[in-house]
């Protein structure tokens, strides 16, 4: 069984280019964490590129089951990039769906 985490956070400001920032960090960040978090399997991570009130970064990580999913989680590298996350979102949503 493999996991597939799916997130999407909607940023809280209002600028846009502040906007575009954020999630250009959040992307790269997050992207970083291949080779550095040995759970993940594969990662997708990436702006919006539509607008009109869509989320505003999404993320797509496989990993190999639920203790993987745990272990990806609290990975300090992981915690890193989810304190900046938490201070620049003001939405989240996720599921956990096998695939």
């Amino acid at each position: 069984m493999t996991i597939r985490h799916i997130v999407a956070w909607q940023l809280a400001t209002g600028d846009t280019a502040e906007r575009a920032a954020q999630a250009a960090r959040i992307t790269a960040e997050l992207g970083a964490l291949r080779g550095v978090v040995p759970e993940i399997l594969e990662i997708t991570v990436g702006p919006d590129i539509v607008g009109d009130g869509n989320w505003d970064v999404a993320l797509i990580v496989d990993v190999a089951d639920r203790a993987a999913l745990d272990a990806y989680q609290r990975h300090p590298a992981h915690q890193a990039v989810v304190a900046y996350v938490r201070s620049v979102v003001s939405g989240r949503v996720a599921v956990d769906v096998e695939v």
